[in-house]
């Protein structure tokens, strides 16, 4: 008998290692999440598909993710808010801390979700505009049009998470159905007086309690049996480090209170791994002047992604960067059930912000093949493209140039 069933299980395409791990897992029933291949952790989406990829397939349960800030918090801020966005589609509680803006206005300006209607449009005209692109820019070199196409965008075999148009927001029928929670702290620090916490200053003494009272109220915590349906806590924190969160690390090199952010993320982390929940902060990390304690930040997270706008640099009138707003930085993955991380195969990345989409793409350098460019925009390129690593596979090292 056990063995008919075995081969049952084997006809249908699936071995009973996983079939007693759907029955026997705890965590497998939560919504939006998906258990990882790799080392098994709980995995839940960025709610950018393209971030999830070079991350390894999503976001741990239970684990921190820093974005390191552009210089004007454009682009981290829209990270930040797909994050919020796909845990009110899962149906996820939120928890949104900020010393600026106030939590009902981040969540006021979510971006709507796209339907799969609507993005089978949005990719197929994308696709289309990349191909008229490619046949123009490769007119000349004739050997290379057989050459198999390379896929632009860094996609997954499976889906997981959704994607979202950030030209409208998202209708407030959506929150209808899920819980969340807000700090705001100018809010917080009229209604109660002065919090100590961990020798750290008020502001993340005041952070950490609320986070925690969340947690344990709200039955969230790991080690202690939950007897209602299992969900997760999305956390998002917002300028993380500045001063409007009382800290001076980001205008001297010799601040104050120079561990009371150190000792906030150590607490955080400590709560995170024993809940259902994911944190995802953003921080200023350019205004950071003292390097020390930026790599002692990103040695007590688990993910770093560093963003790098092109507004305001060089980069932004480099013909070589013309197709991308900015670089994405990869400074950490976590190491989870295993003694290496998941690296991603692509090192060099590259954000693009469409009318709708914002994407993460593979760098590309744009082919220096065209009847139309003249000598000194071939001098500017070779210019250009000694300021590239080699990573990116950079060629016009020299100024010679070959001309078909």
């Amino acid at each position: 008998m056990a063995a008919a069933a075995g081969g049952t299980a084997q006809g249908r395409g699936a071995t009973s290692f996983q079939r007693k791990a759907a029955d026997g897992s705890r965590l497998a029933t939560v919504v939006g999440t998906r258990p990882s291949v790799r080392h098994g952790q709980l995995l839940l989406s960025s709610g950018l598909p393209s971030l999830d990829c070079v991350l390894g397939g999503g976001i741990a349960v239970g684990t921190l993710l820093l974005i390191e800030e552009d210089k004007y918090a454009l682009y981290s801020n829209l990270l930040f808010k797909y994050f919020l966005a796909e845990g009110v589609v899962c149906g996820h509680d939120l928890f949104v801390a900020s010393a600026k803006e106030h939590p009902d206005n981040i969540l006021k300006e979510l971006p709507a979700p796209l339907l799969d209607e609507q993005r089978n449009e949005l990719g197929e005209e994308a696709t289309a505009v990349k191909s008229e692109d490619f046949q123009d820019s490769m007119k000349i070199a004739w050997r290379y049009q057989n050459l198999p196409k390379i896929e632009a965008s860094p996609t997954t075999s499976t889906k997981f998470g959704h994607y979202y148009d950030i030209s409208k927001t998202m209708s407030p029928e959506l929150f209808q159905s899920i819980k969340w929670h807000s700090f705001y702290l100018p809010e917080e620090l009229s209604l109660q007086p002065t919090v100590k916490t961990c020798n750290m200053n008020s502001a993340y003494g005041r952070l950490l309690l609320s986070i925690q009272r969340v947690i344990y109220q709200e039955g969230f915590d790991g080690s202690d049996p939950q007897k209602k349906q299992k969900n997760i806590l999305r956390i998002g924190i917002q300028n993380l480090g500045s001063l409007l969160w009382g800290d001076d690390i980001c205008c001297s090199d010799t601040p104050e209170d120079i561990h009371s952010l150190t000792k906030f993320l150590y607490v955080l982390r400590g709560l995170l791994r024993k809940s259902l929940s994911a944190c995802i902060i953003t921080i200023p990390a350019h205004l950071i002047e003292n390097k020390a304690i930026m790599e002692r930040v990103t040695n007590l997270s688990d993910t770093v992604v560093g963003l790098e706008s092109f507004i305001g640099s060089e980069r932004e009138t480099n013909p070589l960067y013309k197709d991308y707003h900015g670089l994405v930085h990869v400074r950490q993955i976590p190491r989870l059930n295993s003694l290496i991380c998941d690296v991603s195969d692509t090192k060099d990345l590259a954000f693009r912000l469409k009318r709708k989409l914002f994407t993460i793409e593979r760098l590309h350098l744009p082919p220096d093949l065209s009847d139309t460019v003249s000598r000194t925009s071939k001098q500017e390129l070779a210019g250009s493209a000694k300021l590239l690593s080699s990573g990116c596979g950079a060629m016009a090292i020299g100024k010679k140039h070959l001309d078909f």
